[in-house]
């Protein structure tokens, strides 16, 4: 994600890359940003740290440990931040809210323009059918992903729990083996598929008596992330301190 976020901004003449980090074990330290991702040298050197002069908004996506940190420097220095990274912990969500009272903050599970478009069909299916049918979130990876469920499908049962005035943490089913019964009603299950270079795919069904409502979303590319990612990064240098997402960012409010 980070090479693709280069190479995608320094194509962009709106925006102009400040520093690229990683951790310091990395081997990358000390190469050229732009050589590393593919693209024409950028005098960017990796580095572990940044000034506050270096950027205006940090795109971030990386491991909760690091997304952290990150948070923490750019309450420091006082940027602003995209975040991106998934499997968060609640008190580390809890933080990364609290930082939008003092910097501006998107935090995204999912930059990709589909995938919250996505979101907001999935508040009118489960508006209108949520409540007469079983719902099932269906998601596949590559093989290096490290969370289950990705946080994209946490995004869309989030979505509908809350639409139908239910808790994920109670009524979402993560896992099925052995005699597991009857299905429980209100329940909304979810399905991992891990593989392949797969980029991201979801699927949410709503199954009712003699029919099944779909809603898809497939990425081939991750270069829609990065894409995605970019237009949250020039929305949020122009935003007040808050925390945000990719709803507010696209005005799906």
């Amino acid at each position: 994600m980070g090479q693709a976020i280069i190479r995608l901004a320094a194509a962009d003449p709106e925006l102009a890359i400040g520093a690229a980090l990683e951790h310091p074990q990395s081997s990358s330290l000390g190469m050229d940003a732009g050589t590393l991702a593919g693209t024409d040298p950028l005098d960017v050197a990796v580095a572990t740290t940044a000034d506050a002069e270096d950027f205006d908004v940090m795109v971030e996506f990386t491991t909760p440990a690091a997304t952290m940190a990150h948070l923490a420097l750019c309450r420091e220095q006082g940027r602003a931040i995209m975040i991106g990274t998934t499997g968060l912990s609640a008190a580390e969500r809890e933080e990364i809210h609290a930082a939008g009272e003092q910097i501006p903050v998107v935090l995204a599970a999912n930059t990709s323009v589909g995938v919250n478009l996505c979101v907001a069909l999935l508040e009118i299916a489960a508006r209108v059918i949520g409540e007469s049918t079983d719902i099932e979130v269906i998601e596949a990876h590559h093989r290096h992903k490290v969370d289950a469920p990705s946080g994209t499908a946490l995004l869309l049962g989030e979505t509908i729990a809350r639409t139908l005035g239910r808790d994920l943490a109670t009524d979402g089913v993560f896992q099925r083996e052995g005699h597991t019964g009857a299905r429980r009603p209100g329940s909304i299950g979810f399905s991992t598929i891990r593989g392949g270079d797969i980029a991201g795919e979801h699927s949410v069904m709503f199954i009712g008596e003699s029919e099944r409502l779909e809603i898809t979303h497939r990425a081939t590319d991750r270069r829609i992330f990065a894409s995605g990612a970019l237009r949250a990064a020039k929305w949020l240098a122009q935003r007040p301190a808050g925390c945000y997402d990719m709803r507010d960012v696209l005005e799906l409010r």
